[in-house]
């Protein structure tokens, strides 16, 4: 596999903030909140590779998915099989809502898998534990057009400078990078340099 391909789960953390996906996936800083070892506690019953069978569903846990077309890779947690149709499944740690980040994540995976077997993949699910419940998100032309997009904006963001904090002060505060991105002091720097230049 090409090292230059974007992983899929960058991808989310581009959408849900460039200044995040710049920190994380050009510089490799990483760092853990609870919102992080939650995540990685509820993946740890899906996270062995192998098929399993439920009823008339096999369930292919933990496949590797590419394009070499559109340059991404990853692990897509789940691809559910039944009739003869591929229904890709990501497990969220948070509430269901509509995360763009999460679909557009989704979304690259089933247009890897749809590459991979030439089939076409009409919708996927994603399981928020919070809620214990699933959202099915499909795969429309929108959505799969904006998708390609944001890859072509990630791995054209990895090649410049690291992006300014995003004017979100929820986001800012849920993440497990606050410390090292200092959203809130960059930006008040910022505002007392303008009014410098400004006298």
């Amino acid at each position: 596999m090409n090292e230059d391909y974007l992983p899929l789960a960058y991808l989310n953390a581009w959408e849900y903030c460039p200044r995040r996906f710049y920190l994380e996936y050009v510089l490799g800083e990483m760092s853990d909140n609870e919102h992080i070892i939650l995540g990685r506690h509820i993946h740890r019953n899906i996270n062995e590779e192998g098929t399993l069978q439920e009823g008339e569903m096999l369930i292919h846990q933990q496949q590797w998915v590419w394009s070499d077309r559109l340059k991404v890779a990853g692990i897509i947690d789940a691809v559910e099989e039944c009739d003869g149709q591929l229904v890709p499944v990501e497990y969220k740690k948070g509430k269901m809502a509509q995360h763009l980040n999460d679909h557009f994540q989704l979304c690259a995976a089933a247009l890897c898998i749809e590459e991979r077997t030439g089939r076409t993949l009409a919708y996927g699910e994603i399981f928020y534990h919070t809620n214990r419940r699933r959202q099915t998100v499909a795969f429309t032309p929108q959505l799969r057009q904006m998708t390609e997009q944001a890859i072509v904006l990630a791995q054209l963001a990895s090649q410049t400078t690291m992006p300014t904090p995003i004017d979100n002060t929820k986001k800012c505060l849920s993440c497990s990078l606050k410390e090292i991105c200092l959203p809130f002091e960059v930006k008040q720097l910022r505002g007392s340099m303008t009014s410098e230049t400004e006298d």
